[in-house]
């Protein structure tokens, strides 16, 4: 087994380790002790020197395009999420990246812990190569513009509201003082990390089963 692999197959063994109770939902660090988030972070940094596609925005675009599934985040958007009010509780957070058109959403699943209703929340946004990273021998840095944010309900006890689907669409904040960037600092067919200009960390797996609710 060559070391790319090994470590790979060794961070995905720690992140379904954590998993909580088979919980869906990412995990992010607020969850974790900081033993546990130092083990990710170095096994993290160890994938990240032996990716396969060092130049992702040159040579393996084509491997960005499609479904992606967070795993792990320590944004603060993301964990955010993860103490929402009213008994709602985060389920699955989705990435679909349309490359052609420069286009991506991000869409996090929600549901109430007792199943009074469920829903997402939607967020659209377009990316470019960063200016300054063009000729970067990196090439691995995106500006990301978001655009709308869409707030919907699908059920209510079980019963489909697709008068409530969305019920609120907005305009998404983008920061007054800088531009949100994405460093990709790993990518395979299979997995991909990011890391934001903040310094938070993205680590995804392909989702090769979109549910219908991001249609």
């Amino acid at each position: 087994m060559n070391n790319q692999l090994f470590l790979k197959e060794k961070l995905q063994a720690s992140l379904e380790k954590i998993q909580i109770n088979g919980d869906a939902s990412p995990i992010t660090n607020l969850k974790l002790d900081k033993t546990t988030v130092s083990e990710i972070e170095q096994l993290t940094t160890e994938l990240e020197s032996v990716n396969p596609n060092p130049y992702p925005l040159l040579y393996a675009t084509p491997l960005l395009d499609g479904a992606w599934q967070l795993q792990y985040s320590t944004a603060r958007e993301i964990r955010s999420l993860a103490s929402l009010p009213l008994g709602l509780k985060l389920g699955k957070v989705f990435q679909v990246i349309d490359v052609t058109n420069k286009l991506f959403f991000n869409l996090a699943q929600v549901q109430h812990s007792l199943g009074l209703l469920s829903g997402y929340v939607k967020v659209t946004a377009s990316f470019e190569p960063a200016k300054e990273d063009l000729e970067s021998v990196a090439n691995k840095r995106l500006n990301v513009y978001f655009d709308k944010r869409y707030l919907s309900i699908e059920k209510i006890i079980g019963i489909h509201t697709p008068q409530l689907n969305p019920f609120k669409v907005s305009s998404a904040n983008n920061p007054i003082d800088r531009i949100p960037t994405l460093d990709i600092t790993y990518l395979d067919e299979t997995l991909r990390i990011g890391r934001g200009g903040d310094g938070s960390l993205f680590i995804l797996s392909r989702a090769n089963n979109l549910p219908d609710f991001t249609s």
